[in-house]
């Protein structure tokens, strides 16, 4: 028995970036979801004394699974046992491990439509049927309760993301507890992808643990803490799921790097640091989104958190990954097309990772004005 998955299609773009990039390209990296900045400067140094000091080996640090803990105290006001913390070796088996600890094959599964591509094909890869909601500008491209109760029968599981990938909406703490509600009465498993939080513009996210403490939430080091080449995340499971999330991660993966989990320890202490990214971030932001709607990109989603504008096209083109790669041959901007995050409308959107530099972005901007005003005369737009 064999499942079908789609392909990632950014990383076709990315590909043909970096080839342009060893030609002599000017290439701007904008079509993936990492940080251009590396790890906290102390993690670094904490690597590099524990390459000197330590041979490393098969190993779950008991310090980095309790500064996790503490972590959902200090940020959520949620109090978890240690041992609820798996560390994986980033969200992907995270997710992975979230999913077949509590479907078996045939389960229904929803998710919001845009969506990360991984959702969908992993959830084709272990067999599960993925239930697509679609979201628009109406519902902030979330998922609401009033949606998924409309699903009958109901599905057996939700995955939800806040902020979202592509489109960085947050769900606000009401609807959060509205779906934990529902979740509850129609015996629905909730899969909360918590990867982008830390980075918001307002409002921060709430964690569903503080509206489902039985919900399963994946977490990594990659976005916020900007180590994503580390390979380093962590999924909170309830105490009735330790045991066999812990026998499929050992089977499975073992243990993330050792190398990685002392540094990962380190960078919850560099905060001033880390913060400054965000800032980065949020100037990147506001600058996007006041130089994008001259040129012509004006339906965008509100990019509440996460680093990324999910931008309309359809104007331009029914074509995402097309436009994407003459995007970037003519220009050297790398973007991502949005069928990879929406099978039916994508076609009709790209995404634009802004966590780069300032400079870069403005950099960006000064080539898709030219670019983008060349296409609207090509569509006989003004």
């Amino acid at each position: 028995m064999s499942a079908e998955i789609d392909p990632f299609h950014a990383i076709a773009i990315s590909r043909l970036a970096h080839s342009l990039k060893a030609a002599g390209r000017s290439i701007i990296h904008m079509e993936f979801g990492q940080p251009s900045t590396g790890a906290p400067a102390r993690a670094i140094a904490r690597a590099h004394q524990v390459l000197d000091t330590d041979g490393m080996g098969y190993w779950e640090s008991p310090a980095l699974k309790e500064r996790i803990a503490r972590h959902y105290l200090d940020r959520y006001g949620v109090t978890i046992d240690p041992e609820r913390v798996i560390l994986t070796c980033g969200a992907s088996p995270a997710f992975v491990l979230a999913l077949n600890c509590l479907f078996a094959p045939g389960a229904r599964v929803a998710l919001a439509r845009p969506g990360y591509v991984a959702y969908r094909n992993s959830l084709k890869a272990l067999h599960l049927e993925p239930v697509e909601l679609p979201c628009g500008e109406a519902e902030r491209f979330q998922i609401t309760a009033t949606a998924l109760e409309r699903i009958d029968p109901a599905p057996d599981g939700l995955i939800l993301a806040s902020p979202a990938n592509p489109t960085g909406t947050i769900i606000p703490p009401a609807e959060l507890a509205a779906i934990a509600d529902l979740c509850r009465r129609r015996g629905i498993r909730l899969v909360s992808d918590e990867i982008y939080h830390g980075i918001s513009y307002g409002e921060p996210a709430q964690s569903m643990l503080q509206h489902a403490p039985d919900a399963f939430i994946v977490n990594s080091f990659s976005k916020y803490f900007s180590m994503a080449g580390w390979r380093l995340g962590w999924l909170v499971v309830p105490e009735s799921h330790v045991a066999a999330a812990r026998a499929r991660m050992g089977n499975l993966f073992l243990t993330p790097p050792s190398l990685s989990q002392h540094a990962g320890l380190v960078a919850f202490d560099c905060e001033e640091e880390l913060e400054g990214h965000i800032a980065v971030y949020r100037r990147n932001r506001a600058l996007l989104l006041e130089a994008l709607p001259g040129m012509g990109l004006r339906r965008i989603a509100p990019p509440d958190g996460a680093f990324y504008i999910y931008a309309d096209i359809g104007h331009l083109t029914t074509d995402s990954l097309s436009f994407c790669a003459r995007l970037l041959e003519d220009t050297g901007v790398a973007t991502a097309p949005g069928v990879d995050f929406d099978p039916v409308e994508g076609h009709r959107h790209m995404r634009i990772s802004f966590a780069v530099s300032e400079e870069l972005v403005e950099e960006a901007v000064s080539r898709l004005g030219p670019w983008l005003a060349a296409r609207r005369a090509e569509a006989g737009l003004s």
